[in-house]
């Protein structure tokens, strides 16, 4: 069992590494860049070259059952639950096989309309202390859950 981190715009690391550690699971950072990480043998960077999405291919490539990967990007976290794994956005939120579809569908309408030149007001909301409350929660459920036989 291990936890693979798509690192690069993670806001979590810092939660990631306390909750894995406290359930002695491995931790694999994955960037194309290096990051400073804390000095524990749990943790790992995997750094991979700046290729065109050379760190989610390396984390597609490496998620099955026993992983629980940490992504905010929905192409990879679909690529991820098609190999098994459990997949979980920075903001806590699950990806499950059942809700995967609807959120490339939403990303598709919402990329077709910024290429028609369509102003979406808004955007996405500012990373909260709820969002992050959230995420420990979820990332601490879900390292249990994986435990299970």
């Amino acid at each position: 069992m291990r936890v693979l981190v798509d690192a690069d715009a993670c806001p979590v690391k810092d939660e990631i590494y306390r909750v894995a550690i406290r359930h002695g699971v491995p931790v694999v950072v994955v960037s194309n860049s290096g990051m400073r990480l804390p000095g524990h043998p749990l943790v790992t960077q995997m750094m991979v070259s700046d290729g065109f999405d050379a760190a989610d291919d390396w984390i597609a490539g490496e998620a099955s059952a026993s992983a629980l990967v940490i992504t905010g990007d929905i192409l990879l976290a679909d690529r991820c639950l098609k190999a098994g794994a459990a997949v979980l956005a920075h903001n806590g939120r699950p990806f499950t096989t059942s809700s995967i579809g609807a959120a490339i569908a939403t990303r598709a309408i919402m990329a077709d309309l910024r290429a028609g030149g369509d102003v979406i007001p808004g955007g996405a909301a500012p990373f909260s202390k709820v969002d992050r409350s959230r995420f420990l929660q979820a990332l601490d459920t879900a390292l249990v859950k994986l435990r299970r036989p």
